[in-house]
């Protein structure tokens, strides 16, 4: 159970969440043309790629394993992910089409950058911890920006960050700092960046 429910909320899962959260909840009328030539980019680069990557640096003996459980193997596979996220922000989500998503996958970008030079200091935070508090500060942001009632969303994300961090604990994957550390690198980020299109 405690392993299913890391595997489902994967990390790898949240930006593309926050992207299709967006488009359900935005009372902006958006062509449908248009979400598509968005969301299919951001599949292919936010979760096939990085998949396909991981995989392959399994294959050639970089990582241990897909849970990359050291600080070590953390650092290759966080520095191609950055790179991918840099590309959807130049190439794919730009400011003046959907400024709220641009500067989500910014604080994504920021965060997955500050957890890089930690784990380079030898310090693993949580990165199921990390993207969930992202995600939870990106819907908090949006009911204000958009003043809309999504409380039951918002709940959601609460009892799920619950369910995650108890996961990551019960695992022994994380020590409750590494847990704590990774809401910290999650939220900071989005909360810096909300002043720019909130």
């Amino acid at each position: 159970m405690q392993k299913s429910i890391s595997y489902i909320f994967h990390p790898i899962f949240m930006p593309l969440i926050g992207v299709l959260f967006y488009f359900s909840k935005s009372p902006r009328f958006i062509p449908l043309a248009l979400i598509q030539t968005k969301l299919v980019p951001i599949v292919i680069l936010t979760l096939i790629l990085p998949l396909l990557v991981n995989v392959l640096l399994k294959s050639i003996g970089k990582i241990e394993s897909l849970e990359l459980k050291t600080t070590e193997e953390r650092i290759i596979p966080l520095l191609i992910y950055s790179i991918i996220i840099l590309i959807v922000v130049k190439r794919v989500l730009t400011p003046y089409e959907f400024i709220e998503l641009y500067y989500f996958y910014v604080g994504v970008l920021v965060s997955t950058l500050a957890s890089i030079l930690l784990n380079v200091l030898k310090f693993k935070v949580s990165i199921h911890m990390l993207a969930i508090s992202g995600i939870l500060t990106f819907f908090i942001a949006l009911s204000v920006h958009f003043s809309i009632n999504i409380l039951g969303s918002i709940a959601l994300v609460i009892f799920i960050m619950g369910a995650i961090a108890t996961s990551r604990l019960s695992l022994n994957a994380h020590s409750n700092i590494e847990i704590l550390m990774g809401c910290l690198i999650g939220i900071t980020p989005q909360l810096m960046l909300i002043s720019r299109w909130l």
